[in-house]
């Protein structure tokens, strides 16, 4: 029981630590599924979140119905939501999949390089929270519930 005590301790003081680090979301310049450039500098003064995802991934494609129901809430509050897929295909296949599963925020198609200049991308969905100045706030990897994502975004905003 004390050792679960002190693992617990010491990931609270890893995890709090990271979240105090501050460093600045790399930016990206690419084409939205409607044709609109994206570009995340622009978005600076709203919290963004940038998921990267994939058309094959489950996981991704489970958590989007509650990021889309987020979005709805709080885009008037100063929430921007941008879904990367890495999907190596890239707009051959995600223009399809979106003709049949669309998305309500702006989803773009990312490569090896963008994984990379986020620190690399371990599995996906992998989410990262931008705050208002164009830091990175936080990193989750892995599913997120449409209620802990709404917690984060509320949080932040």
């Amino acid at each position: 029981m004390r050792f679960l005590s002190f693992v617990l301790l010491v990931l609270f003081v890893f995890s709090t630590t990271l979240a105090q680090k501050t460093e600045k979301a790399p930016n990206f310049k690419l084409k939205s599924q409607h044709g609109k450039v994206v570009e995340l500098a622009k978005l600076k003064g709203k919290v963004v979140v940038v998921n990267f995802w994939a058309t094959w991934c489950g996981p991704c494609k489970r958590e989007i119905p509650g990021f889309m129901e987020v979005y709805k809430q709080y885009k008037d509050k100063g929430l921007e939501i941008v879904g990367v897929s890495l999907d190596q295909q890239g707009w051959d296949i995600v223009r399809p999949w979106l003709a049949r599963t669309p998305i309500s925020y702006p989803i773009v198609v990312g490569d090896a390089a963008l994984a990379e200049a986020y620190g690399g991308i371990e599995g996906i969905p992998t989410t990262f929270i931008v705050d208002k100045k164009g830091n990175v706030a936080r990193k989750h990897v892995g599913y997120m519930s449409k209620s802990d994502f709404e917690e984060i975004v509320k949080s932040s905003l």
